[in-house]
C-alpha cells in the first residue's frame, strides 16, 4: 500500500479510507451528496496526488509527445496544457492524460494513477526518437482545490494573478511561501477551481495554507466518490470504466482530442482515420433516468423491442439533477438522441433517454 503525504489529514478530518490504485485514499468524509454540492456551490479540495507526472525533456521532446498522443501539441505555447490520450496499436487507449508545455524541450505529461506503470513502459517502449524521460510520480503531491469560491480562497496566498489562468493554462510561481508551485486549471469537476503541483515536502505546508485560507467559506475536504459523481455529471471519461485497451477515440466521442491533420502522424493515425471516415459500430453515450432508478457499470442496455443493444460504463443518482444518470456504449442505429432505451437494473427494465453531454449545466 502506498500513502499520499496527506494521508494522516484524511484521517484527522474522518476520511473514510479505502484501497484505491494502489493507494489508501478517503471514497469520502461528510457524504458522498454535501461534499459534492458543497464542490459544485462552495469550494471542495480533492489529494490527488496518486496521480502520475512523467516529464519528456531534450530537443526530441515534441517529436516524441507529438508520436504517442492524438492531440496536435504544436499548437500549444508555454503555459498551455492539453487533454489527450495514447493510442495504442489496437485501435484503443493506453491512458487518457493531460501534456503540458512547460518550458521549451520541456513536457509534463499528467497521468491515471492505475495506468503509471503500464504508462511509462509504454513510453520507454516506443521513444524511437530518444527524448529525456523522467517519471517523477513519486516525488510530487497534487491538490486539486475546486468549486466557484477557489479563486477567491487561494489568491490570498500568492500574487500570481489566477484569473490570468484561463481553462486549461498554467503558471509557475510561489504559493503559500512555496516557490515553484505550479498552478492550473484543468478540472474534473466542471466546477472551476486550480490544480496545485508540489514537491512532497512542502505538501502539509500547502495544504494547511488552504484549509486556513478557506475557513471563512467553509472549506472542506472531498473524497474519491464525490469527484466521481462531479465528473459524471459533466460527462467526463473516466479510464477503466469509459474508455480502455479495447475502446477507440471515435467511439468514445473523444475525436475532438484526435486531430488527423498531415502534421500529427501520432501511432496507429490510419486506424482511426479510418473510423472517422467509415463510421464505428458502437458510440459512448449519455442517458437519463425517466423510471425511477440508478445504473450502474455492466448493467445491459436493451431497445424498446426487448434487443440487447448495449452496456453501462459509468452511472449513479445525480446529487444536483436527483436522477439517475449514466454513460454507456451503444450500438449503431440505436444511439440517436432522445431515443427511449432501458436499462436493465436487476430484473426490472428501466425506462431511459439518450441525451447530449454534459447531465448538468450550472
Amino acid at each position: 500500500m502506498k500513502y499520499t503525504k496527506f494521508n494522516k489529514k484524511h484521517k484527522d478530518l474522518g476520511g473514510k479510507m479505502v484501497e484505491f490504485t494502489g493507494f489508501e485514499m478517503p471514497v469520502e468524509y461528510s457524504g458522498v451528496n454535501d461534499e459534492h454540492i458543497n464542490v459544485r456551490n462552495n469550494v471542495g479540495v480533492f489529494d490527488v496526488s496518486h496521480m502520475g507526472e512523467i516529464w519528456v525533456k531534450g530537443p526530441k521532446a515534441f517529436d516524441f509527445v507529438q508520436k504517442v498522443t492524438s492531440n496536435d501539441i504544436s499548437v500549444l505555447g508555454i503555459g498551455d496544457a492539453q487533454y489527450s490520450c495514447f493510442p495504442n496499436n489496437n485501435g484503443g487507449i493506453v491512458d487518457d492524460l493531460i501534456v503540458y508545455f512547460y518550458e521549451e524541450e520541456k513536457y509534463m505529461l499528467v497521468v491515471n494513477a492505475s495506468n503509471i506503470e503500464k504508462d511509462w513502459n509504454w513510453l520507454v517502449k516506443n521513444n524511437s526518437e530518444g527524448a529525456e524521460l523522467e517519471n517523477a510520480s513519486d516525488n510530487i503531491s497534487q491538490i486539486a482545490v475546486q468549486g466557484p469560491n477557489a479563486t477567491k480562497i487561494l489568491q490570498k496566498l500568492t500574487d500570481v494573478n489566477l484569473s490570468e489562468i484561463t481553462f486549461y493554462t498554467f503558471k509557475t510561481g510561489e504559493f503559500a511561501g512555496v516557490k515553484d508551485i505550479i498552478i492550473s486549471a484543468t478540472g474534473y469537476t466542471g466546477a472551476g477551481g486550480f490544480e496545485l503541483y508540489m514537491y512532497n515536502d512542502d505538501a502539509e505546508k500547502v495544504w494547511d495554507a488552504v484549509f486556513e485560507a478557506g475557513k471563512d467559506f467553509g472549506i472542506k475536504p472531498a473524497g474519491l466518490a464525490a469527484r466521481d459523481t462531479l465528473r459524471l455529471e459533466m460527462g467526463y471519461c473516466l479510464y477503466g470504466n469509459d474508455i480502455n485497451d479495447t475502446t477507440s477515440p471515435i467511439e468514445a466521442g473523444l475525436g475532438w482530442i484526435t486531430k488527423l491533420n498531415d502534421n500529427n502522424n501520432f501511432i496507429n493515425k490510419e486506424y482511426i482515420l479510418n473510423q472517422k471516415e467509415n463510421g464505428v459500430s458502437k458510440r459512448l453515450r449519455g442517458f437519463e433516468m425517466i423510471d425511477r432508478g440508478i445504473p450502474r457499470k455492466d448493467y445491459e442496455i436493451f431497445d424498446a423491442n426487448g434487443n440487447l443493444i448495449g452496456l453501462v460504463t459509468s452511472g449513479t443518482m445525480s446529487p444536483m439533477l436527483k436522477k439517475g444518470i449514466g454513460m454507456g456504449y451503444i450500438n449503431k442505429g440505436s444511439w440517436k438522441f432522445g431515443n427511449e432505451i432501458f436499462i436493465k437494473v436487476r430484473k426490472k427494465m428501466l425506462k431511459a433517454k439518450i441525451v447530449k453531454l454534459p447531465f448538468y449545466k450550472a
